[in-house]
């Protein structure tokens, strides 16, 4: 006789089948109900992720979730006033704002403007109407199975959704702002969906900010079909309140000659996991896939990437840094697969980690699985403290010790930065490092 060994639940996968639970009836009946049901199911199957699991050995969330907290409710006034700030990094850009607060649309903070190529709406109205197309395109991309994107599959609320017809280009960037404006703690989960048609371009910004002390949980998945000769600049800025738990998905599909850029930029949030999964369904397309993290505290910052090669003559450049200070933990993960038929692809991939303190821990895992016989691949990782011998140069010619550190760390960052194409950005990206810099003890 074989007995079966079930694990025991922990507090947060019990209120996690609680709040779904609570959920469903209103869920009966929609389009995309049978859709969620199986996404929850599967994350039932499975449990939280742990070290166990080898895509999650650096970021267990069976320790770090103690709880699941209930699902925000729709923002009222004060929480609205409370959001008026969100997205200051990239505040002065000359952008369209499509404003979410605890997860919700609010319109009279967003510019929803027709302009012809460009279709911006909400996902819980498409949702709403059973909008069949849209839900068809939903949870299909490389993130399929992950089990953080099958809970935001399953309790999926609001979000954006973007399509640019073919051969349009946007007159100005996009910017989703997500903000948490409650004083208690509360589970949001953003989904949003951007369709780029064949020939056409688009500019997006997205930015995650909520305030400090409130022990939030943030969800927030992208599902990206990025047509033949299309192009995309992403960039994606986590200033999340310091007790926050953020957990993101970009599932990208990217056709034949297109151009993929993404750039995430994180500072906030105390349990942070960004999570890239890209396939090149198309010959010819060009990726470029950057991050940097600026930790200290006991933050905890997890990026890991996926980079599919389905199709050949590819190029593929990633590149991440890490600084970490006080006892932070940077966690990078990347793995490029080329698959069979996939010749002539360039893909190369490094990760650096600077470590400020000696409490602070880089992990870095990066891999490589190639299965075609032509092609150039190479991967690399490093982690160290500041170079003695620079920084001697810096004071030797005049420059206080603090104020060399502080030029060293920020020439570090601006490899990954000076990667981003929107000049505008660049400069707010490198203003953020130097405020982060400046607020060292």
């Amino acid at each position: 006789m074989t007995a079966e060994i079930r694990p025991i639940k922990t507090a947060a996968e019990i209120g996690l089948a609680e709040a779904f639970a609570a959920l469903r009836p209103r869920l009966a009946g929609s389009a995309v109900a049978a859709r969620r049901e199986a996404a929850f199911r599967r994350f039932e199957a499975v449990g939280l992720p742990h070290r166990r699991v080898e895509d999650w050995k650096y970021t267990d969330l069976r320790v770090l979730m103690r709880d699941a907290k209930p699902l925000a409710a729709p923002p009222d006034a004060a929480a609205k006033a409370r959001s008026g700030a969100a997205g200051g990094v990239l505040a002065g850009l000359d952008v369209r704002r499509i404003v979410f607060v605890d997860g919700m649309l609010v319109p009279e903070f967003s510019d929803l403007a027709p302009e012809p190529g460009l279709r911006i709406s909400s996902l819980a109205a498409a949702l709403g109407r059973g909008d069949a197309a849209l839900i068809a395109r939903l949870g299909v991309g490389p993130a399929e199975g992950d089990v953080a994107y099958a809970l935001n599959t399953a309790f999926m609320g609001d979000g954006a959704v973007i399509e640019v017809a073919p051969a349009a280009h946007p007159a100005r960037p996009l910017h989703l702002v997500f903000a948490y404006g409650s004083d208690r703690a509360a589970a949001v989960y953003t989904r949003s969906l951007v369709v780029i048609g064949a020939g056409a371009g688009l500019i997006l910004f997205e930015s995650h900010d909520g305030p400090d002390g409130v022990d939030y949980q943030v969800n927030a998945a992208v599902d990206l079909v990025l047509g033949d000769r299309a192009a995309f600049d992403h960039v994606k800025v986590g200033a999340e309140g310091r007790d926050a738990l953020h957990l993101s998905t970009l599932s990208a599909t990217v056709g034949a000659d297109a151009r993929f850029a993404d750039m995430t930029f994180t500072t906030g949030g105390k349990v942070v996991r960004n999570q890239l999964y890209v396939r090149c369904d198309g010959t010819g397309s060009s990726l470029s896939i950057n991050g940097a993290s600026l930790l200290n505290g006991r933050q905890h910052a997890d990026t890991t990437m996926l980079v599919d090669h389905a199709a050949g003559h590819c190029r593929g450049r990633e590149v991440f840094k890490s600084v970490l200070d006080d006892a932070s933990r940077g966690v990078f993960q990347g793995k490029i697969i080329v698959r069979h038929g996939a010749q002539k692809t360039d893909a190369r991939m490094m990760s650096r980690a600077l470590l400020l303190s000696d409490e602070a821990e880089s992990d870095n895992k990066p891999e490589l699985e190639i299965f075609a016989d032509d092609v150039q691949c190479g991967h690399g990782a490093t982690s160290g403290a500041l170079d003695d011998n620079l920084k001697f140069y810096l004071m030797a010619r005049g420059i206080p010790e603090r104020e060399a550190e502080a030029l060293l760390i920020q020439s570090f960052v601006a490899e990954a930065i000076e990667e981003v194409g929107n000049e505008g950005v660049r400069d707010a990206l490198i203003e953020a490092t130097r405020a982060w810099l400046a607020a060292r003890p």
